[in-house]
């Protein structure tokens, strides 16, 4: 017999009496659906959640974002059972950077200090000195020795934006974010225009004429605190929109207006791969254990110096 579909309601109670039963943390990224982001312990940027799943003490990490998310925080905590919604939930940036390709990569600059991009996979991980997040990779940079050589992976657009403020010559790794990379120049211009009042904010995962045109260059957790605390009302947000419900929630009286992508059929941009977690796979996953995220342990082992790396520094 086929079982009964659960409602939402029905699915949220659920999910709280086994989380309660598990001893179970529910993280969810700013880019996840906003059921999702309404039923999560704890919600943050990547180096939010790296820093989260450090410190809990919950038996059981519920992963809400994409796959490598899931990794770091089995890397950082490898005695708890840690799952995510669906395995399928990748990551462009994560995926156009090969971990044996990298690894070539690295070895035709001798002499570098390797600085990967948190969107990465554990076996990249694994060939990084020092991994960073979109938040911390200025102030990380800046407290490397100015002679220093750098390469810097897998984000170009990110790479530009931290060569351009720091005056470095980082050597860019030539991968990027598919969703941050596809915004339109043109229809984000012609927006401000129709609202002339509003600030645009850029993530620094887009491509450098998005950057220059931006009031304010930052991670999403960056973003949001300065329309939080700016005076402005109104805010042309140039990321991925799932962060506009943590926006809104926090700045009620303010407009926040999505910036569209290239050929988008709707004024949106979103990432499939974080919107394939769902409220029903949340529940899934808990009832199950499973979709449960394992780590080669010699992979885990090399990886976890460069993220405990990124942990001292930030």
């Amino acid at each position: 017999m086929k079982e009964a579909k659960l409602t939402s309601e029905e699915l949220r109670r659920e999910i709280e009496r086994l989380k309660r039963e598990k001893n179970a943390v529910i993280m969810a990224h700013y880019y996840q659906r906003d059921e999702i982001q309404e039923i999560a312990d704890q919600i943050g940027d990547s180096l939010a959640l790296a820093q989260l799943a450090a410190q809990t003490d919950a038996d059981v990490i519920v992963m809400c974002g994409v796959h490598f998310m899931g990794e770091t925080a089995k890397i950082l905590c490898p005695q708890k059972k840690v799952i995510v919604p669906d395995l399928e939930a990748g990551c462009s940036l994560a995926n156009s950077c090969d971990p044996e390709e990298f690894r070539k990569f690295i070895e035709q600059h001798p002499g570098h200090t390797v600085v990967s991009y948190v969107n990465t996979s554990a076996a990249v991980k694994a060939h990084t000195d020092i991994v960073v997040t979109s938040g911390n990779a200025k102030k990380i940079i800046d407290s490397l020795p100015k002679d220093e050589k750098i390469i810097f992976g897998p984000d170009k657009n990110l790479g530009g934006y931290i060569n351009a403020t720091t005056g470095r010559e980082m050597v860019l790794w030539d991968g990027a974010c598919h969703v941050h990379d596809r915004f339109d120049l043109e229809a984000i211009v012609e927006l401000k225009k129709q609202n002339p009042q509003a600030k645009i904010l850029v993530h620094p995962e887009c491509r450098k004429p998005l950057q220059l045109i931006a009031d304010k260059v930052g991670s999403t957790a960056v973003l949001l605190k300065f329309a939080q605390e700016d005076e402005a009302q109104e805010f042309i947000v140039v990321t991925e929109s799932g962060i506009l419900f943590e926006m809104q929630r926090k700045c009620p009286n303010k407009r926040f207006i999505p910036a569209p992508a290239q050929d988008a059929e709707c004024q949106c941009n979103v990432c499939e791969y974080m919107r394939m977690n769902t409220l029903e796979k949340v529940y899934l996953a808990l009832r199950d254990g499973q979709p449960e995220i394992e780590v080669d342990p010699e992979i885990a082992a090399k990886a976890v110096r460069s993220i405990n790396r990124m942990l001292e520094l930030s």
